[in-house]
């Protein structure tokens, strides 16, 4: 057929509006001819020494009292601008930079899972939940050791929906104030709370970062996870029932205090499961990323919070009045978040210069794969799981998938053996300052430990011949 005029008017037309609107396409066999590799020169180095000194400044937030948000961030910006300059000054700037984007737009879908989150249990603590669910155990007049599993339990359930860091917190709430005058009991739920949060978290792709990585690069899918069940229930109740019998057996005083739920509490329950029911719905059927059904959450709540605000009645009580959707989100975790921005970028720069594809060939290339996933789990009691999840993906490991299951039981669980392993070991050590410490924790680690190779050890039992 013969071309027209018009017909290579329009094919040059729509070339040049691709370029114009979408640059990245024409830069595509740039980006991937002149990725320069940097172990070796000084923008390695420097970025190597920078990300050990943010890492040495977050770790150490109780020392310097600044926020461990600070330093990551002020070391992303260091690294990749380093990085970019070397670049620019070899004439290939926009390589660097379409790095950056990749490593920005993996950060956005975590932070808008995360927000969506974080706002609705802002919420939910606003309209009197969870202080509902405190006085109710106090009013039911169970034992120490009762509530030692009550919480305990509780811990391992929400958190497979519920963020460890606010499972943490809420039910370490719930201990201290059941355990004024024991605190020995206090001590005990504390970890026993903290060992749950990271099981029940390990095993649903809405309970952890490290979790919800996997699922968001679709490494795993959504029903998979559940094959840790058993793994993650062995490491919680192996240490729990080891520290059950140091639990006091006797019995609080009763609550003085009643539940008062505010107007919409029991409404907002209901569509907090709707939105994970969508967002769960919305991956697997139409492969959405999870932040889109988040997002279509945020929304609902958006628009009930619209509801409630336009049917006040006049002179109406504290109980009834509606909530500031816009304060709860001011409200979320953001030193968290923003710690979460510099860690990712730290390491999607690292994994740009080239030392974790040489970490990788190490890992997973050189030493048994086993091993090595083990040895990165144990690693998570010293450094965040998600960082490291998020480290381990950036290598491109071709490894199976039990390996993968592995390796988030690993991650998920291994920050339980320390008190500053996991978010909510670091959130109770603030919270509750004198009764739970990370002597206290030390002393129950070799338990802790135990279920931990439990748990290994009955993944690979239900997978037999695939180790």
């Amino acid at each position: 057929m013969k071309k027209t005029p018009f017909m290579i008017n329009f094919r040059y037309f729509s070339l040049l509006f691709l370029v114009f609107f979408f640059p990245s396409l024409g830069f595509a066999e740039e980006a991937i001819n002149k990725h320069f590799d940097l172990k070796e020169q000084f923008v390695g180095y420097l970025s190597l020494v920078v990300t050990l000194l943010a890492y040495v400044g977050a770790m150490t937030e109780d020392v310097h009292l600044m926020k461990k948000s600070k330093p990551m961030i002020l070391g992303s910006v260091i690294t990749w601008f380093a990085i970019c300059i070397y670049y620019g000054l070899q004439g290939h700037a926009k390589v660097a930079s379409l790095a950056f984007e990749s490593n920005l737009l993996a950060y956005i879908e975590l932070l808008l899972f995360i927000l969506v989150s974080m706002t609705y249990l802002n919420t939910l603590n606003e309209r009197g939940v969870f202080d509902g669910l405190r006085i109710y155990l106090l009013n039911k007049q169970f034992s120490y050791r009762q509530l030692f599993w009550i919480t305990g339990g509780l811990a391992f359930i929400l958190s497979t929906i519920v963020n460890g860091l606010t499972v943490g917190l809420l039910m370490g709430s719930i201990a201290v104030a059941v355990g004024k005058r024991q605190p020995k009991f206090v001590a005990l739920a504390c970890i026993n709370i903290i060992v749950a949060a990271n099981a029940g978290g390990t095993m649903s792709p809405l309970g952890g970062i490290s979790t919800l990585f996997v699922w968001q690069k679709n490494i795993l899918h959504f029903t998979e996870f559940f094959s840790l069940t058993i793994p993650c229930l062995i490491n919680f109740i192996v240490p729990a029932c080891i520290m059950h019998f140091s639990v006091p057996k006797e019995t609080p005083a009763v609550s003085q205090s009643s539940i008062a739920l505010k107007r919409g509490s029991k409404r907002i329950v209901g569509l907090f499961i709707l939105t994970l029911i969508i967002t769960v719905s919305s991956n697997v059927l139409l492969e959405l990323p999870p932040a889109a059904g988040m997002m279509a959450g945020l929304a609902l709540l958006q628009m009930f919070n619209f509801y409630l605000t336009n049917t006040e009645k006049v002179g109406c009580l504290e109980t009834e009045k509606s909530f500031d959707i816009f304060k709860s989100i001011a409200d979320v975790e953001w030193d968290t978040l923003l710690f979460f921005y510099g860690a990712m970028m730290i390491i999607g720069a690292i994994g740009f210069i080239g030392y974790l594809d040489a970490l990788a060939y190490y890992l997973f290339g050189e030493t048994n794969v086993t091993i090595a996933n083990i040895m990165i789990g144990l690693s998570s009691a010293f450094v965040d799981n998600g960082t490291l999840m998020f480290a381990v993906l950036s290598m491109h490991p071709d490894i199976p998938k039990v390996q993968w299951l592995l390796l988030t039981l690993t991650l998920g669980v291994g920050g339980s053996l320390l008190a500053i392993g996991s978010a909510p070991g670091v959130g109770l050590l603030g919270l509750v300052k004198g009764k739970y410490s990370f002597g206290a924790h030390l002393r129950y680690m070799p338990a802790i430990l135990l279920g931990f190779f439990l748990s290994i050890g009955a993944l690979v039992l239900l997978n037999p011949g695939s180790f």
